[in-house]
């Protein structure tokens, strides 16, 4: 092992004993304390993240992955990421020391962010961050004037209209304008080694990846034909974080591997890597959050009560996290988080019309409506589960939170198989043994279909 993850980083779970048991006596202490002063803290399984990473290996093994630190910045997401030998995606300045801080060295970091400051531009350059992206004149210029032995990565626009956050209208530069760009860096004597996209997350468009790959190679062309040694391919990411999603991961990767085959073939020298964030981290947090506070709205429905023989009425629950922190899932990604009660009702308790909201004074702090739950009171305790995606460092402001508590844990097999980087080999994927609990999908049964073969668009 490489030394980054200790096993007194995180609580070892022995066989039998789950996240949820877990939960239960953290939330069980925190009700008990005397201070009060826990209202929401995590849990998080890195055994899951080392799930997610042996699945990786197995789906796409001719890629690299990078974790995109901006995701979920907690600590021992990045140790155990680093002890798996990733490397990292930073946006900025604090993301390139926090990674360093734990070890990680500069040749494992990408700055990725196409719109950099100056000031940390040559911050990079001073900590020794030569791969840095670019998709325009203004940040060649910056680059060249501020870190000269930059290795620069150009990224390419792509065609992300389905994607449900798309890029491209922000960042990523047209076919039409990269040889223009290639000229510029050439004659400024900078180095472009390489070529990135993205293709936005949530995109359920198979197509946008190897159309994507099939552009990437259109611009590797133009680069060699400048002189510029090309060797380096960046998927991006958007890669889904849950077993659910619209469309599977392992979809997603056989298109990229036919398309790879296609215009990047093994051994044709070009590295290829991947960012990605929340593949790895939205499954692996769980949060418990209290009701800080709780009232009856009564239901302004004129002739309800003289149906009924009562006014019609909901509660609302105040929460200690809202949309402007945790639960900022519900403002950018149109989410409707769906909570689990930590206390088990009885069957016979009748249901209640409930809503969630955050801690702010303001009308949008709200979490999530028409929902149906028993009587429930302040101090008991809500879980939410998938919440690993930009959330840990996602503070309420507003509100005057603080960044919740994590709580890791790993289970003794992920931690054996972590410490042996235990990848099964073929013949072990089907019988018994130690490695079975990380299968994480490994054995794909159904065939997937290739898809038709891809020509770069037109640049006239």
């Amino acid at each position: 092992m490489a030394g980054y993850l200790s096993e007194t980083d995180f609580v070892m779970v022995e066989e039998g004993f789950s996240t949820r048991d877990l939960l239960e006596e953290l939330t069980l202490g925190a009700s008990q304390a005397t201070a009060g002063d826990v209202a929401a803290f995590f849990v998080a399984d890195l055994g899951t993240v080392v799930r997610k990473h042996f699945c990786f290996l197995k789906c796409l093994p001719r890629v690299r992955p990078f974790y995109t630190v901006k995701c979920n910045s907690s600590p021992g997401v990045l140790k155990v990421l680093a002890e798996l030998g990733l490397g990292f995606s930073c946006a900025n300045k604090a993301e390139m020391e926090l990674v360093q801080r734990i070890g990680v060295p500069a040749s494992k970091i990408i700055y990725a962010n196409p719109c950099k400051q100056i000031a940390q531009i040559k911050y990079a350059a001073k900590h020794g961050v030569r791969l840095l992206s670019f998709d325009n004149e203004m940040e060649l210029a910056k680059v060249v004037k501020g870190h000269p032995s930059a290795r620069m990565v150009l990224g390419i626009a792509t065609d992300d209209c389905h994607s449900l956050s798309p890029l491209s209208f922000k960042f990523g530069a047209s076919l039409k304008s990269c040889r223009h760009l290639l000229e510029n860096a050439k004659r400024s004597h900078v180095e472009v080694v390489g070529v990135s996209f993205h293709v936005g997350s949530g995109c359920p468009d198979l197509h946008a990846y190897a159309q994507s790959i099939a552009d990437a190679r259109l611009v590797f062309e133009m680069g060699a034909e400048l002189g510029h040694r090309m060797h380096l391919l960046d998927l991006g990411g958007g890669f889904p974080g849950l077993e659910g999603a619209k469309v599977r991961f392992e979809e997603i990767a056989s298109v990229i591997n036919s398309a790879l085959d296609l215009y990047f073939p093994e051994g044709c020298g070009v590295d290829i890597l991947a960012r990605l964030g929340r593949y790895y981290v939205t499954s692996a947090f769980t949060l418990a959050v209290s009701i800080i506070a709780k009232k009856e709205v009564l239901l302004d429905q004129p002739g309800r009560e003289e149906e009924s023989g009562s006014i019609p009425k909901t509660i609302v629950y105040h929460l200690s996290e809202g949309v402007y922190g945790i639960f900022n899932s519900v403002l950018f990604d149109n989410t409707c988080p769906t909570p689990i009660l930590q206390k088990k009702s009885s069957t016979d308790q009748p249901l209640c019309s409930s809503s969630l909201w955050g801690p702010v004074a303001d009308g949008q702090d709200c979490v999530a409506e028409g929902l149906w739950l028993p009587q429930l009171h302040v101090g008991d305790w809500l879980v939410f589960e998938n919440m690993g995606a930009y959330t840990v460092g996602m503070a309420s402001l507003l509100g005057g939170t603080q960044t919740c508590r994590v709580t890791y844990a790993m289970s003794r097999v992920a931690w054996e198989a972590l410490r042996g980087q235990l990848l099964p080999t073929e013949q072990d994927e089907d019988t018994e043994g130690m490695c079975k609990p990380l299968s994480c999908g490994w054995e794909i049964t159904d065939t997937l279909c290739v898809g038709p073969v891809f020509t770069p668009a037109s640049i006239m």
